[in-house]
């Protein structure tokens, strides 16, 4: 499976401070810069990733996007790593759809 970069990350723009984004499978993922982790609500209450912040940097979009992708990558490998056939069938159907 080919991880997602920054670029397929579609970002929403913000609301009462909350940024917003989707993956490329509709995930939505949230960040306001008061949290130190990224959420899959836009409350922030549901912490998915912590932001990866160095001492005396201050927190902006580009930590929430790299905690996006570790975050979303990592669950995809997971669930790959569980069920290994899913990637030989997405394959199959896709050249079975090019028929």
């Amino acid at each position: 499976m080919k991880k997602i970069e920054a670029e397929n990350l579609q970002y929403k723009g913000q609301s009462n401070g909350v940024h917003s984004w989707t993956t490329p499978s509709g995930q939505p993922y949230y960040w306001h810069p008061d949290w130190l982790h990224i959420a899959e609500d836009a409350t922030g209450l549901h912490p998915k990733q912590a932001l990866e912040v160095k001492e005396g940097e201050k927190v902006n979009q580009t930590h929430a996007v790299s905690a996006i992708l570790k975050h979303f990558n990592q669950w995809a490998a997971d669930k790959l790593a569980k069920h290994p056939d899913i990637e030989t069938q997405a394959i199959e159907s896709e050249i079975e759809l090019k028929k």
